[in-house]
């Protein structure tokens, strides 16, 4: 990448579709005093005549640093409402770009305005250059959710195949501007009553995951993300992921959570991509290979759940190398020896986890025991 502009700051003013004349006079003033003022032909366009403008390359990411490089003296950029929700201003200071934000209105506050909605009884999901997956993650009995950048074909779409088909969908496009109206347009935000079965975000049923065998089961599953106490923003990696399942709990438990599947074979690989999708994390990122060797080079993470792989040579001494906090189950023999090591070595916690359940035994009620799992933590 380009290194940033070492210039004078660039100044990001948002603006609505009510164009200039809604423009605060602090925003009016760093357009006018800017050198070149930068946006998409539309923002562009609701400009005064004779400024000097630039629009942004197509595709924007690629050439933008080379596009700011090469712009002369106060660069203005125009960006969409409020230029830190979903906007170029995101981008910029991610890219390190010395930047002041003068915000407009964004379409969020606008559409819970019209809606009457308030800021603490709404979940907004941006699937701007993301999946549309990404709502399912927001989807319970009675929320209320706003989503950005969608399609309305596909959107409608995901909301049956989740069984939320009789959610009320409301289109508000343009919002701000004197085209403003219920319905797709141009700039649309859809607003969901949602209206479908429960689905936790952690502590999922096990038939929530398509697997085939190779599944961390509820209360296992419940057990191990105690442990590993996920927090928001933080990184799991799951070795051995087998189904995904703890990796995907993990990312379900906050938006800004994010996991790696590690997976040798490919087949469980897919499968761990199309469960992240259904139950709303599709940023799950999947990772074909066998540890220890799929490791190297990964992100460091805060947490770490080795499902699988334990008597593979060097997995988990690579997992201990990171410093995160781990938890290993193990059904073998040779895998509980494994983690009976770590444990006289490291310390932490080793237990053994026994479920049964209540199963017809003739025309009684008995007890069915599953395989029991050794778990052993270290903070």
């Amino acid at each position: 990448m380009t290194s940033v502009r070492e210039k004078s700051p660039l100044t990001v003013v948002g603006i609505g579709t009510d164009g200039w004349p809604g423009l605060s006079s602090q925003a009016r003033e760093a357009v006018l005093n800017a050198d070149v003022v930068v946006g998409s032909p539309r923002q562009l366009a609701y400009l005064p005549a004779g400024m000097k403008t630039a629009p942004w390359p197509s595709p924007l990411l690629p050439g933008l640093d080379d596009f700011l490089a090469e712009r002369e003296g106060r660069v203005c950029v125009l960006a969409s409402g409020d230029p830190l929700l979903s906007g170029i201003g995101t981008t910029l200071i991610q890219r390190g770009y010395d930047v002041e934000v003068l915000p407009a209105l964004s379409s969020v506050t606008l559409a819970r305005a019209r809606l009457g909605w308030s800021a603490e009884e709404t979940e907004v999901v941006t699937v701007v250059g993301r999946a549309i997956a990404r709502v399912s993650r927001a989807l319970a009995p009675g929320r209320r959710i706003l989503v950005l950048g969608a399609n309305a074909e596909d959107l409608l779409g995901l909301l049956k195949a989740r069984g939320y088909g009789k959610s009320r969908v409301t289109a508000l496009s343009d919002l701000g501007g004197p085209d403003e109206r219920v319905g797709p347009g141009s700039l649309t935000v859809f607003a969901i009553e949602a209206d479908g079965p429960a689905l936790p975000l952690t502590g999922l049923p096990d038939d929530a995951f398509e697997h085939a065998g190779q599944l961390t089961k509820r209360d296992l599953r419940a057990s191990a993300l105690a442990r590993l106490a996920p927090s928001p923003g933080e990184l799991l990696w799951d070795v051995g992921a087998g189904a995904g399942s703890v990796g995907i709990e993990w990312s379900r438990v906050h938006p800004l959570n994010r996991a790696i599947a590690i997976e040798r074979l490919p087949e469980r690989a897919a499968r761990i991509t199309r469960n992240a999708h259904a139950l709303g994390v599709p940023e799950l990122d999947v990772v074909i290979g066998a540890a220890p060797e799929a490791l190297e080079g990964l992100a460091r993470p805060h947490a770490i759940f080795v499902g699988g792989g334990l008597t593979v040579p060097g997995v988990l001494d690579a997992c201990l190398a990171t410093g995160a906090r781990i938890v290993a189950h193990g059904v073998t023999l040779e895998s509980e020896q494994a983690l009976a090591r770590a444990y006289g070595e490291h310390g932490g916690e080793l237990i053994r986890v026994g479920v049964e359940q209540a199963a017809p035994l003739g025309g009684f009620t008995g007890w069915t025991p599953a395989r029991a799992v050794t778990q052993w933590s270290k903070p």
